[in-house]
């Protein structure tokens, strides 16, 4: 690397770090109870207060999910642009997030209506298996369909079926199951546990370590699968664990929260706009900063502006999300033309 490039690279890191640490203590201290800087320092400190609750069992355990969450569904976002080569390929945009909450809401009616409570574990591998069979269908299809706009419009389409068989199942439940389930339909990072976040933090953080050892193979296809082939990577067995472990990063992300939008589209064009390369070993960390700072920032949004009535993550994300989209598109044809 020349030092300028390495300078570009730590100044990006630490706008990024820098932002992140911003956006945490201002969750902390904003809601519909807003606290000062040395209150939250005291609660966290001495772990007592008036309103040591709401920081340590309500706010501190949302902010880490947004982290954790939001990194995840970037980095999946960017795991999957890689694969199909398509700056707008993403887990809500080809359907795998609609599909993970189809099988989250199958999961969960089916639980609240025998009485029993789901474990983390259930939620993610029901999350997971709704995400796989979404991807399959994609996959299938690009069996046959080449042209990726076609592909990115199918993708759609599944997204669009497993959100309406989502809501048909909604409305026939019974209205207890209907209140858990419009809440996380809608997409929120609210009633996040400890617990929760014991489960999210092993799976999320184990994919990554997965997705950064890929870094070698991941950016040898990024210049064509010839070029993978010709460095030793065997192709089919690299798509397969990209898909996976974009795949378990998503579901995790439905499972706790549920569908969220944009994120994964928006946040890798973001960091290769600010790092100015498309390099895996620096955009995997830089995605994941990312991500969680994008999250913190809508959460933050959501929680704050109308309190105490709470917008959905969904909502923010897609506001702030998807002119960075169009813009996309726009920025590619008249870079084309």
């Amino acid at each position: 690397m020349k030092p300028q490039p390495k300078m570009r690279y730590a100044g990006a890191f630490a706008v990024l770090l820098a932002l992140l640490a911003v956006l945490f203590v201002w969750n902390v201290n904003s809601g519909s109870l807003h606290l000062s800087v040395r209150e939250v320092a005291q609660i966290l400190l001495t772990h007592s207060g008036d309103n040591a609750v709401i920081v340590w069992e309500i706010r501190l355990p949302r902010i880490f999910a947004a982290i954790l969450l939001g990194g995840a569904l970037s980095v999946s976002g960017f795991l999957l642009q890689t694969f199909f080569a398509n700056p707008i390929a993403g887990p809500f945009v080809l359907g795998i997030s609609s599909g993970a909450k189809l099988t989250v809401a199958l999961t969960m009616i089916g639980a609240l209506s025998c009485g029993r409570v789901l474990g983390s574990a259930v939620m993610i591998t029901a999350a997971f298996a709704g995400a796989m069979l979404s991807m399959g269908f994609v996959l299938l299809i690009a069996q046959r369909v080449r042209q990726m706009p076609l592909l990115v419009v199918s993708g759609v389409m599944i997204g669009y079926i497993c959100s309406a068989v989502t809501d048909f199942v909604i409305t026939f439940a019974e209205d207890s199951n209907i209140v858990n389930l419009h809440n996380w339909s809608m997409g929120s990072f609210s009633g996040i546990s400890w617990d929760n976040i014991r489960v999210m933090t092993p799976v999320v953080l184990v994919s990554l370590v997965c997705v950064f050892l890929l870094s070698k193979p991941i950016g040898a296809y990024q210049l064509g699968e010839g070029y993978a082939r010709s460095m030793g990577v065997n192709i089919t067995a690299f798509r397969v664990v990209l898909i996976l472990l974009s795949s378990v990063l998503s579901a995790c992300v439905a499972a706790f929260a549920g569908p969220i939008s944009f994120v994964g589209i928006a946040v890798p064009h973001l960091a290769k706009s600010l790092f100015g390369t498309a390099k895996p070993i620096l955009m995997i960390p830089a995605c994941f900063l990312g991500g969680a700072g994008f999250c913190l920032l809508c959460d933050l949004i959501a929680r704050t502006v109308f309190a105490p009535t709470e917008l959905s993550i969904s909502t923010v994300t897609a506001l702030f999300g998807a002119p960075v989209v169009i813009y996309i598109m726009v920025h590619r044809k008249s870079s084309r033309g």
